[in-house]
């Protein structure tokens, strides 16, 4: 316990953490006699008939009849109440549903109804641990019916599945204002990639794409600018989520990397005239290599790599006609198509120094937060709709980054050499060598980065 210096100059006992309090009390010797009964399995921690929950009661109710006092004026069986016009009535009783298990609230009522109690409201039959704790699970992928099995079996909590539904919506508010909030007026590069999830229509269950947009700013941040999942056909779509970018304040950009999607290029000529539209360099050799035998792959690969390492376009159409005319070309021609329909948009980078391209040629930073998410969301069979796809990758991505963070705070202070903690996968993430990239940006570019630097 810490010693702190009062208004009179003295000093006096700070009050202790509650952490603290149960470590004095226990070092005392007053829970031995808990303690040995816990031990023989006589009295059970957690669930409906727990010691855990019976003493979250305990306190509640100790709080309650506390509130009900200061709300009344008086203390319970003092002198004075009969002359207050207003009084105890009994209490109401309800089920009360919490992290470590259920248990029976009693609350106080007053005759003329007037209380209002704060520290368990009117209506609430959850404590906000457990709202927590719900959205956490489903956050981490488990579906409403995993949840509801899961607080049955551990804590002894029954949830129906809607109630479950209505918590997790909960967080709806937060996703849209997430989705509609003010962007920077300028972002030098934005990342597009996308994953597969499986959305019900109606009588019908089908594949969607979901597409996650990152953009990085002046400051070499990365930021997770939104999620789109895709209804209709390209064109239609693209233009809408160019809108959407635009619209929250978007007014240019200077290059975007995404994966040969139909319909981007034009919304984006359409939205941000000047912006350069480049294919992910690693995407189009996956698309090659689908039609390419596994015995010959690390071959083909080897002869890619003159294409998309020249030192200029014109190296790298003379690499590719030599890639073209050789064995492996002439053998498989449907990846030399893959080539060739998406040279146009596959050659921009080749303009800049290697340090820039090593930013701006492939779309690997957003690929391993797709990672993450199709780990979570691969035990479900199909989502109700395109915004619960929305809800739980915004839910999994602030999950994600919360466990990374607090896992960070634990090894502050440590030597680098023993920390062990992952950085950031994405948000807040700074592009690596940002200052050097953006030091030929400004060269390529000076009009467009020079207002914003």
């Amino acid at each position: 316990m810490d010693l702190m210096t009062d208004a009179t100059g003295e000093e006096r006992s700070s009050p202790a953490s509650g952490s603290e309090a149960a470590a004095a009390f226990a070092a005392s010797g007053g829970m031995d006699e808990l303690f040995a009964q816990i031990d023989a399995g006589e009295i059970e921690l957690t669930g409906s008939d727990g010691f855990i929950p019976a003493l979250i009661k305990a306190a509640l109710e100790r709080g309650l009849q506390a509130e009900l006092t200061d709300h009344l004026g008086y203390d319970k069986g003092a002198p004075e109440a009969p002359f207050f016009t207003n009084s105890r009535n009994g209490a109401t009783s309800k089920t009360m549903r919490s992290q470590v298990g259920e248990f029976e609230l009693a609350t106080p009522r007053d005759r003329d109804g007037t209380f209002t109690p704060k520290l368990v409201p009117k209506g609430s039959r959850r404590l906000g641990g457990l709202d927590d704790m719900i959205i956490s699970l489903y956050a981490g992928g488990m579906t409403v019916r995993d949840i509801e099995h899961h607080l049955a079996t551990t804590i002894g909590t029954e949830l129906s599945r809607e109630t479950i539904s209505k918590i997790t919506d909960e967080v709806a508010e937060e996703v849209t204002a997430w989705q509609r909030r003010p962007l920077e007026a300028f972002y030098p590069v934005i990342y597009l990639d996308a994953i597969v999830v499986k959305v019900r229509d109606g009588a019908h269950v089908g594949n969607r794409s979901a597409h996650i947009a990152v953009g990085v700013d002046m400051e070499g941040i990365k930021h997770v600018l939104g999620i789109w999942v895709q209804a209709t056909e390209g064109a239609k779509f693209w233009a809408g989520v160019c809108a959407d970018l635009a619209n929250r304040g978007i007014s240019d950009v200077l290059i975007v990397c995404c994966d040969g999607l139909t319909g981007l290029p034009e919304a984006i000529e359409a939205t941000w005239a000047a912006a350069t539209v480049q294919t992910c360099v690693v995407h189009l050799i996956r698309a090659a290599m689908r039609f390419v035998n596994y015995k010959d792959r690390k071959a083909v690969a080897k002869a890619l790599k003159p294409i998309y390492t020249a030192a200029d376009a014109d190296a790298a159409r003379a690499a590719f006609e030599t890639f073209k005319a050789s064995e492996l070309g002439i053998k498989y021609p449907h990846a030399v198509a893959t080539w060739e329909n998406a040279w146009e948009r596959f050659i921009p980078f080749l303009a800049f120094p290697p340090m820039l391209r090593r930013v701006i040629y492939t779309t690997n930073s957003i690929e391993s937060l797709n990672y993450q998410l199709r780990k979570i969301i691969k035990n479900r069979g199909h989502f109700p709709s395109d915004e619960a796809v929305i809800k739980l990758l915004w839910l999994a991505i602030c999950n994600i980054e919360d466990k990374r963070a607090r896992q960070r705070a634990k090894e502050k202070g440590r030597p680098p050499a023993e920390r062990k903690a992952p950085g950031r996968l994405v948000e807040g993430q700074i592009v690596t060598n940002w200052k050097q990239a953006l030091a030929q940006l400004a060269i390529a570019y000076p009009d467009r980065i020079n207002p914003h630097l």
